[in-house]
């Protein structure tokens, strides 16, 4: 799995681009352009996780759903969330679609998945965990409700002007 994999990295990066640029942007930190400079930071760090054993054996227990699982982030604001709803499901069409030419078990190919899978939620649950523990909101559950409206920005004034 991990090989044909490797061989697919300009594809799985092209794809999880493509895809960023379809999940919903809620910062400024969150778009495209931003994120996609991660990809291949990410990618290493996941094949690098899939070549060691021992990395397997301390993944993250998730309910299987997604490896940027929302109840990371309680204020919803963390553009990486976003960042590996598109990882996965570019790793995931890209596995599919090499296993498609791999004459191996249905057993084989349901393992394969599910390593990814846990391999992937180990590394989006540190990188999330991560950027949240510098999050402004964090200790602010009011403004982490996702009906909360942003707080308004003040401009400040400038040097050359008088307030009356």
């Amino acid at each position: 799995m991990l090989h044909a994999l490797e061989a697919q990295r300009p594809d799985i990066h092209r794809r999880w681009e493509t895809l960023l640029r379809v999940e919903p942007v809620n910062t400024p930190l969150g778009q495209p352009e931003a994120l996609k400079h991660m990809v291949d930071y990410t990618l290493d760090t996941l094949f690098g996780a899939l070549r060691t054993p021992h990395a397997r054996r301390r993944l993250v227990r998730s309910n299987g759903s997604c490896a940027a699982e929302r109840s990371l982030c309680p204020c919803g604001r963390n553009p990486l969330l976003a960042y590996f709803v598109a990882g996965e499901q570019a790793l995931l069409e890209t596995l599919v679609f090499v296993q498609s030419d791999l004459p191996d078990t249905a057993d084989h190919r349901t393992t394969a998945l599910l390593e990814l899978k846990q391999t992937l939620a180990h590394v989006a649950h540190r990188e999330i965990e991560t950027f949240c523990a510098v999050c402004q909101f964090r200790d602010q559950p009011a403004a982490c409700a996702p009906h909360a409206a942003p707080p308004a920005h003040h401009p400040r004034p400038s040097h050359g002007s008088h307030v009356a």
